[in-house]
Parts: structure tokens; sequence; C-alpha cells
């Protein structure tokens, strides 16, 4: 029975599991040669925020030409640098489990609700989101937990230190989001987190998020027009962008999309050779005796809550099936 899964969900009952701080930092990153002489928690994010922003990388890209897929994949290959940088290979990378969630509307409570199921069922999770409401500490969280200041400084310099360390030119370092990327994933990996739920900042194809090559579980929420000058001027081109995170031998699961959406989606599933289905909406489970209601009852809500249910069972059924 569904319920079964959900319970933990809406009622505590698990023990949570404790966080834990285990940094190592390599001999090499002892240089001081930041532009910060200060290491505290302001100067990181003084220094992150002296970062290229998104706004100023899009329109970068507009001016090298609209969406040229060749310059959009300069996204990819320069995360890869990066990480490489911070001692983490794509082999690395491959070793940590993700659900990786695309889509226009409800990415961001989709993940939200699939790591609290998680977590509350025990596992140790990472979750990775944008934008923050108040710090940017919220988009990196270990068990449903931001970094606090004193991780999130240690965490930083690490990552920064090794990248001005090895920059080739004073332009030579990563943008914002970028950046944030690679810090979670360099987190993850040292937290040994048990799942890493990892929000997709634009599109997908070409966002900095899918250099996961590895992904056991997608999930691409509700589409609509956006980023329209870097994803393109129609629901399917956007939709083509969005399907570029399926994975070989990952299951997907999107909610209802209009036809020419699903059309594409299920195209690049195949060709990916990726599972893709459709969830149900939440009023068709079986809750037996409970009466199941959300906070907030909207049906986009309802239909992230289904997806994050079936995201979350998928990758149960893995995790399982691993351990046998």
């Amino acid at each position: 029975m569904i319920y079964g899964l959900l319970r933990p969900f809406f009622i505590n009952t698990t023990k949570m599991v404790k966080d834990t701080l285990s940094i190592h930092l390599p001999s090499r990153l002892t240089s001081n040669v930041c532009p910060s002489p200060v290491r505290d928690y302001e100067a990181a994010v003084s220094t992150l925020n002296s970062l290229q922003t998104n706004t100023a990388l899009l329109d970068s890209y507009k001016k090298q030409g609209r969406r040229n897929h060749s310059v959009q994949q300069l996204n990819l290959s320069e995360t890869v640098k990066y990480l490489s940088r911070t001692n983490v290979t794509l082999e690395q990378l491959d070793t940590l489990s993700v659900i990786h969630v695309t889509g226009t509307k409800g990415k961001g409570s989709t993940c939200a609700f699939c790591e609290s199921i998680l977590r509350h069922h025990g596992f140790k999770t990472g979750f990775y989101s944008s934008p923050h409401l108040v710090s940017v500490r919220e988009r990196i969280r270990i068990n449903g937990k931001p970094l606090s200041e004193e991780q999130f400084t240690a965490y930083f310099w690490q990552v920064y230190r090794a990248l001005y360390d090895a920059k080739e030119n004073e332009h030579d370092m990563p943008p914002y989001f970028r950046f944030l990327t690679v810090m979670a994933f360099n987190v993850f990996l040292i937290e040994k987190v048990d799942v890493a739920i990892v929000e997709v900042g634009i599109g997908g194809e070409y966002d900095c998020t899918n250099v996961l090559r590895k992904v056991p579980v997608v999930g691409i929420t509700s589409l609509g027009m956006d980023h329209m000058s870097l994803l393109g001027n129609s629901i399917e081109e956007i939709a083509w962008q969005k399907g570029g995170i399926f994975k070989p031998g990952a299951t997907a699961f999107t909610v209802n999309q209009p036809s020419g959406v699903w059309d594409v989606l299920s195209k690049r599933a195949n060709e990916r050779e990726c599972i893709l289905e459709v969830v149900p909406p939440l009023e068709e489970y079986d809750w037996g005796i409970v009466d199941v209601m959300l906070p907030h009852s909207k049906r986009v809500q309802t239909l992230n809550a289904s997806l994050a249910l079936q995201l979350a069972n998928a990758w149960m059924l893995r995790r399982k099936s691993e351990m046998l």
C-alpha cells in the first residue's frame, strides 16, 4: 500500500540521521593566495557574490550566439574542468546516487517532497536547489538542513582555494551557479550521502548539473515557456532541452504534459534508452483508511507530491535490489 511509503513523511516517527562533517583538506590547499586574507563566513559569501552571476552569464551566451548549442556545451566541459581541479573525477561522481529533477513549474517543491520522504525513511540525503530565499546556505542541504555557517565556510574555502590555485588566467574562475554546483558535488561526496536530490538550474541538456553520467531516477515536472532566449521559442524545443537529463538505464517520471511535449520527451527517452512513465493523480492512490491532505492543496502541488512519491519509491526499489 502506498501509505507505507508516505507514512514517515506525514508522521515523523523515524529517528533523524545526525549531521556529520568530515572535511580533509588536501595539502595543496594550504597556500595563502586567495584575494581575501580573512576566511570567515562573511568573507566566503562576499567572495562568492563577486563571481559572475547567472544573469551576466546568460547575457554573454546571447551575445555569443542565441541558443548556440556549441556555446552552451561549454557549460558542461567547463564544469568538468572545475570539478577536476577540486580532485573530483567523473568516475567519482558516478558513485553518487542521484535523483535528478527538471521542469518549469514545481521543481523545488517536488525535490523537497522527495528529499523529505527519503530522509524520513532513514536515508542520509543531500539536496541541491536554487534559488535561495534568505541565505545561500539553503542551496546545499544535508539531511534537510542547510549547511551551517561553519560547514559552508569550510567547504567554500576548500573548493575556492583549489580553483584559485589552479586558474590559468584572472578570468579562469567558475560563475556563481557553476561554483555552487561544483561545491555541492564535493559536499555530497565527502559527506557520503545515500542519495542526492539535484534540481536542474536552467533547462537540462546543457545545465552544469548534467555532468552527472549515471543517474538511476529522473523527474520532469510540468513544462511551460521559460528562458526562451536560451531554451527555444516553442514548448517542443524547451521539452527537448529538459529531456536532456535522461540517462541510459534510468527510470524517469513526468506528470501529464501537452501532447507535443509528451511526444518529444518520449522520443528523447527512447533515444537515451530510458524508461519514461506518467505519474497518476494523487487522488488515485490507495491510502487505505488514512485521509492524506497536503498543506498546499492546489492541483500543481498534488501533481508534485505524486511525482515525488514515484521518484522516492523508484529510488528505494533500486536501492533494495542493489543490496540483495
